[in-house]
């Protein structure tokens, strides 16, 4: 579904040149949910902008369904973590819902359907004709989700999507996207900087050096399912997988700290 090779890119020129990435390799297969992580400023939020087309890397390549990406992939949808700027006020929620159905010439209303069908499997049908400043944060990025539940992407690309709510809102969200993939059977590569997140969602955790990030560590996850906050965390498996993750992302941060 999704293959990157060699994938770097450098911001600016010169002396205050930057790098974000530098030969990042990483596969995702049809139906997997791989969890991207790593510590703060390790160019997480340049890759996924890289693997969406919004910006254009220095080197490498970045393929999906084969079709290399030169421009923003019309199969592809895009949750970030700031929801207040993801959705128009202006629009109602199943408006904001709806919109990019419209990229996919549907009417208006197949669109309108698409899109109360997607807020019932978030549980936001009673709000559809709100706007989003009417809700929660976490009501919100559950209308976020919902758009590119409507919208129906092979890939499914997730920039630290719970990083702005509260600790319970972030599990409920955690098991919502755990749900929708197992109901569309979706391809989805989440960023995120929290480890046990990663653990707890992903079938694969990919692990990012120190800046310029590059790929240390591909874990295979291994729980039992369906995955459940308090039994999963415990489980054996689990732990140990957080303290690998941790072992390795503080290890690489030591070792930059000690660079002369």
């Amino acid at each position: 579904m999704l293959e990157i090779a060699g994938l770097t890119h450098t911001y600016g020129g010169g002396d205050t040149a930057h790098t974000a990435i530098a030969e990042v390799d990483l596969n995702v297969a049809e139906g997997e949910l791989v969890c991207v992580v790593g510590p703060s400023g390790c160019g997480k939020s340049t890759l996924l902008r890289s693997i969406a087309g919004l910006i254009e890397p220095t080197g490498g390549s970045i393929r999906i369904d084969g079709v290399e990406v030169r421009r923003i992939p019309d199969n592809l949808a895009v949750v970030f973590q700031d929801y207040s700027r993801s959705l128009f006020p202006w629009m109602t929620v199943i408006d904001n819902v709806s919109l990019p159905l419209r990229r996919k010439g549907m009417d208006r209303r197949r669109r309108r359907a698409a899109a109360l069908d997607a807020l019932g499997q978030v549980g936001l049908s009673d709000v559809a004709r709100k706007y989003p400043w009417e809700l929660s944060g976490g009501m919100q990025q559950r209308a976020s989700i919902a758009r590119a539940i409507a919208y129906r992407p092979a890939l499914l690309l997730m920039d630290e999507p719970f990083g702005s709510v509260d600790a319970q809102t972030r599990e409920d969200l955690e098991d919502l996207v755990l749900a929708v993939r197992r109901t569309h059977g979706m391809t989805i590569l989440l960023i995120t900087h929290d480890i046990d997140e990663s653990v707890y969602l992903g079938d694969r955790v990919a692990v990012l050096s120190r800046s310029p990030g590059t790929v240390i560590a591909d874990l295979r996850v291994d729980l039992p399912s369906p995955r459940e906050q308090i039994t999963t965390r415990q489980h054996p498996e689990f732990v140990r997988l957080r303290a690998e993750a941790g072992r390795l992302i503080r290890a690489r941060v030591r070792e930059t700290a000690q660079t002369p």
